[in-house]
């Protein structure tokens, strides 16, 4: 895949740098816009529309929050040097979105096994936002398993 970032000028690690964020955004878009979408089908709802105001917010929510449990599984069990890497990343102020996926780009950068680990902690939030919609008593069934007791 070739570099697409309009400015070739950069040296080799500033072209990694920018190709292994736009891959950590990619797959972080996906896994949100798949969480929001099978949210609205358990709950019986359309699918999500672009020009709703809604429907954005929901999916910065769960950009925020996946990013967040992401961060929280990838630095269980790392090194204290790339522990510390990833904190002095996060640990600023502006947008938090920015500051987590930098997170993502270190741990992406640092670790042989990022993507399978990525990969395992996308499964469990998808099945979190499946089994969420369920426990939330949403559309899609949860009033009546609770009135027929198959909770």
């Amino acid at each position: 895949m070739p570099f697409r970032h309009p400015d070739r000028s950069a040296d080799l690690a500033t072209r990694i740098e920018f190709e292994v964020r736009e891959r950590v955004e990619e797959a972080v878009d996906h896994v949100c816009l798949e969480a929001l979408v099978q949210n609205r089908r358990a709950r019986g709802l359309p699918a999500p529309r672009a020009d709703s105001v809604e429907d954005k917010e929901a999916y910065t929510a769960n950009v925020v929050r996946f990013l967040e449990q992401l961060q929280r599984e990838l630095t269980v069990d790392i090194a204290p040097d790339l522990l510390g890497k990833v904190r002095e990343t996060t640990g600023g102020r502006g947008d938090a979105q920015a500051r987590l996926v930098a997170a993502q780009v270190v741990l992406a950068r640092s670790l042989p096994d990022y993507w399978q680990r990525f990969d395992a902690a996308r499964a469990r939030y998808l099945a979190e936002v499946l089994r969420g919609d369920a426990e939330s008593g949403g559309e899609g069934g949860g009033l009546l398993a609770r009135l027929f007791g198959r909770r």
